[in-house]
């Protein structure tokens, strides 16, 4: 999903990956403290994770923004090309891998792949597919034994049981079932 196809006001995390000259490693994640500083205190930043890998010069930057149009402000902005200039000869950001999701895609992603996440029509209605029959059962078994219970603590039931159960379980499992459907071949 390219930046450009996420709505306004929703947020979105992005992948930036950078190749690193050899020998140079030790520079590289001093310049990643200053524009990370730099990055949060742009509006809309929600955080920022650098990735290093054990061995080879590719990191990765995990940038979370409150909103796709305040992204696209960080980066075009002049902070960043000035950073980005106290790199050059150091380390190159390999554009073609960057990536954008809002959130969802985690539950949709496919092992051992790269592939674009489903439309976001697919997701709902998977996800809607994985959640309705939990719900139902936690509305007929549990919520009435917790009836007595404070509004607070009978609420925090629901996303604790469900939420788990359909990260771990259910959408992994509907993920695979309707591959076919959520990720048809490239020729159709």
């Amino acid at each position: 999903m390219s930046t450009t196809e996420v709505r306004r006001g929703e947020p979105v995390t992005t992948v930036l990956t950078w190749q690193v000259r050899p020998g140079h490693e030790h520079e590289f994640e001093e310049w990643t403290h200053g524009i990370t500083d730099c990055a949060r205190r742009f509006p809309g930043n929600e955080g920022v994770s650098w990735l290093r890998p054990e061995d080879g010069h590719r990191f990765h930057a995990v940038l979370r923004w409150s909103d796709q149009h305040r992204l696209a402000a960080w980066l075009e902005s002049d902070e960043r090309a000035t950073w980005h200039g106290r790199i050059r000869g150091v380390a190159t950001e390999i554009g073609s891998e960057r990536q954008s999701t809002t959130g969802m895609e985690t539950w949709f992603s496919l092992p051992g792949t790269t592939g674009q996440a489903p439309p976001r029509w697919k997701m709902v209605l998977t996800t809607f597919l994985g959640a309705y029959p939990f719900t139902l059962l936690i509305q007929w078994l549990v919520t009435p034994s917790t009836m007595s219970w404070p509004l607070p603590l009978r609420a925090a039931v629901f996303p604790v049981v469900l939420l788990p159960v359909l990260t771990y379980l259910v959408m992994p499992t509907l993920s695979r079932l309707l591959r076919l459907w959520l990720y048809p071949p490239p020729d159709r």
